[in-house]
């Protein structure tokens, strides 16, 4: 999968379009990543015991990783990622900038 976990990502369509955030987590099988502050759900929480109280929290929900795009660290631009061979190693690289993003 092209986008990691802590990336700088910018959603592309949604009730999020536009926003930008920071990848928690990556779901690869599924294809989806979980972009804090994006996506949110509520989830009713039950009392454990009766001195407990239910509650209500918020969740960041997993998305399709079609819906976002990388955000190039150097040129603070949405763009396609592609790779490059140096050596024995594969890079990320910035389709609008041509520079390693990794």
């Amino acid at each position: 999968m092209k986008i990691k976990t802590n990336d700088q990502v910018k959603i592309l369509s949604g009730k999020d379009g536009g926003k930008t955030g920071k990848v928690i987590q990556v779901f690869s099988r599924e294809n989806k990543v979980v972009v804090e502050g994006a996506n949110l759900i509520k989830k009713h929480l039950r009392a454990r015991t009766q001195k407990d109280k239910g509650q209500v929290i918020e969740l960041s929900a997993p998305m399709p990783v079609s819906k976002v795009a990388l955000l190039c660290p150097k040129c603070q631009k949405a763009t396609r990622v592609g790779y490059k061979v140096e050596g024995d190693k594969k890079a990320r690289v910035c389709r609008k900038c041509k520079q390693t993003i990794d």
